[in-house]
Formats: structure tokens, sequence, C-alpha cells
């Protein structure tokens, strides 16, 4: 039997996990963060533009999602909501040649 969740409303859900600061903070973007130029704050900083790009609700361990932040990076949050929540697993400014200008859009290969 599976204990796999998934939110209703994934945003609305992220976005209360964060401004709440129930973060769990993963060694890849702890990793990943300094040489991206992303630091933690820019990440609380920009909830209220959060918008959701790609949804994994099926990803290995926790349903996962893909969001452009300030209209600028994305960053990768997994939903544990048994936990009550979030996990940052990675932040990135989205490469132009996989992303559309738009950066919610990803380019056909």
């Amino acid at each position: 039997m599976s204990m796999r969740q998934v939110p209703a409303d994934p945003l609305a859900f992220i976005q209360k996990c964060v401004r709440e600061r129930k973060i769990l903070w993963t060694y890849h973007v702890n990793m990943r963060l300094e040489r991206r130029h992303i630091s933690r704050v820019d990440i609380l900083d920009a909830v209220d533009t959060y918008e959701l790009v790609e949804a994994y609700p099926e990803d290995k361990y926790l349903p996962s999602y893909l969001l452009i932040a300030s209209n600028t990076f994305h960053v990768l949050f997994a939903a544990d909501i048994l936990g009550d929540n979030v996990r940052v697993v990675t932040a990135y400014q989205p490469n132009w040649t996989d992303w559309m200008p738009d950066l919610r859009t990803r380019r056909n290969r």
C-alpha cells in the first residue's frame, strides 16, 4: 500500500509551507545554490511569484513540482503531505536552449 499523497492544489500547498517555513533543504540544493547565484532568501522572498511549470506526481520519493519564481529561476519542490512540509530539491536559471523565452515551456528536441 502506497503512502503517497498528492496535494489537491500543489501551488497553494507549496506556498503555504514556504510561508510557514516548513521547508527541508536537500543536500543537492545546498551544494548547488551558491554556484548558481541563487540564495535561500531569493527562493523564500519569491513565494508570491511562484507559478507551476510542470508536475511530476509519480516522482521517485515524493510528488514534485517545477515552479518558476520571480519570472527568472526554476525551483523543484517535493511535496510531503503527511509530513506537512516541502523539500527544495534544486534551483537553477533555465537554459535558453532547453526553454522557450517564457521559461515555462520546454523546447522540443
